[in-house]
């Protein structure tokens, strides 16, 4: 089958990837120059499947109202008019309860479980590099208050049979030797000794490579307009170079996919959370972390990538704003330096920001629409490099005619309707 991608994305290219191997005749269209240039740039670099969780999660409310008058606030809300705004943060605060945090972290963790182990066949199948390291994740805690908040979380990961430690003040400077400098600063940790961490924007472009190889094509700097309609059925893509017709769609546009697809009646409910990262050169191994660490306090990610720091988070809904305010940067750079001061040179790093696009529910929108030959793979927010390989394994299956290995109906736009 004749099907066409769009978005080069590390959800595009993943989607090429298995599509292509699955046996299908692939195109790629993406705006940009080359693949990863956008929310696949510069992210936070974890894979960290157990860490799924939904930023709809109880008591979230009420923390927003504190955040905001914090200084290296983990959340930053822009005053906006965009009904679009409004209508997603109404969505995602009805999902701030007990129940609904439960169902979708347990999809969330079901999903990136799977990815994690799509990614490990597909790294030993064609020894694809890309910074990798698998030695863990470990969140650090603060306050006793945060640690003894955990036990929500540690019954989905015991229900989905996810490895963990709970880890005293000790036990993290053992897993993290770097925060024995500053370990009075933390209380303890929760650790999932399976995660993974690597560049997503080097992952992405080795397998655009891969993909080149297996016949996939990728034409970059394409405008893409819209989607042309027949009979109940899209026909083609229209470029600015003219149309790109094929038998079948895929839409992985990460924040742009509404846009696109609204003009056919389909309301996909992703929205673009802004998020920020600086990119740090390691200058004392000693003082520098081994993996990902999660700072709690601040949501901050500190990951290892090779000679390199990578720090990211915060949540700012802000529209399609690109700023680079300095404040962000501080929180950053704050976090970073309490708990590993020294390991890297601050007056060297890159500042960057990119769109997460998120669901209300934190899940992604993983297959077909009410058109035949339409299929989405989006809204992975935080969690594109985490959820990557599965989603598009997944969508490969599904569009194959084949039973995916994982329950898969929860995760189609049909569940909002």
């Amino acid at each position: 089958m004749r099907i066409v991608v769009l978005g080069a994305g590390v959800i595009g290219v993943t989607s090429a990837y298995y599509l292509a191997k699955a046996g299908h005749e692939v195109t790629v269209l993406d705006r940009q120059p080359g693949p990863a240039l956008e929310t696949s740039f510069a992210n936070a670099g974890e894979i960290s499947p157990g860490y799924a969780s939904p930023w709809a999660a109880p008591g979230i409310p009420q923390k927003a109202v504190k955040w905001l008058f914090m200084k290296h606030a983990p959340l930053i809300v822009r005053p906006t008019a965009h009904a679009a705004t409004w209508k997603w943060m109404m969505a995602m605060l009805a999902n701030c309860t007990s129940a609904r945090y439960a169902v979708n972290k347990g999809r969330m963790v079901r999903l990136a479980e799977y990815s994690r182990d799509c990614l490990i066949a597909l790294r030993q199948r064609t020894n694809i590099a890309y910074d990798q390291r698998a030695q863990g994740t470990l969140q650090v805690f603060r306050t006793q208050k945060q640690l003894d908040g955990i036990g929500k979380d540690v019954e989905v990961l015991k229900k989905d049979g996810v490895p963990y430690e709970v880890l005293d003040r000790a036990g993290c400077v053992a897993a993290e030797p770097g925060l024995a400098p500053n370990a009075g600063k933390i209380i303890g940790g929760l650790r999932l000794p399976h995660d993974e961490t690597g560049d997503c924007f080097m992952f992405t472009n080795a397998l655009a490579t891969l993909c080149a190889e297996m016949g996939v094509t990728f034409r970059y700097g394409v405008e893409i307009r819209r989607l042309q309609m027949e009979a109940g059925k899209v026909t083609a893509v229209e470029t600015a170079t003219g149309p790109v017709t094929a038998e079948a769609f895929v839409v992985a546009m990460g924040s742009f996919t509404p846009a696109m697809l609204a003009p056919l009646g389909l309301d996909v409910p992703v929205y673009p959370v802004k998020g920020y990262s600086i990119t740090v050169p390691i200058v004392d191994e000693a003082r520098a972390p081994v993996s990902t660490i999660m700072d709690e306090t601040y949501k901050v990610a500190i990951t290892r990538l090779g000679s390199r720091i990578r720090v990211g988070g915060m949540a700012e809904i802000a529209g399609f704003n690109t700023d680079l305010p300095p404040a962000r940067r501080g929180t950053l750079e704050h976090s970073v330096e309490d708990l590993f001061g020294g390991a890297g040179d601050q007056s060297r790093a890159t500042f960057w920001t990119g769109m997460r696009p998120m669901t209300p529910d934190g899940t992604p929108v993983i297959g077909p629409t009410r058109y035949a030959n339409l299929w989405l793979n989006a809204g992975h927010g935080t969690l594109g490099w985490t959820m990557s390989c599965g989603s598009s394994q997944l969508l490969a299956d599904l569009m194959s005619g084949r039973k995916p290995e994982i329950e898969s109906g929860d995760l189609a736009l049909s569940r909002y309707h």
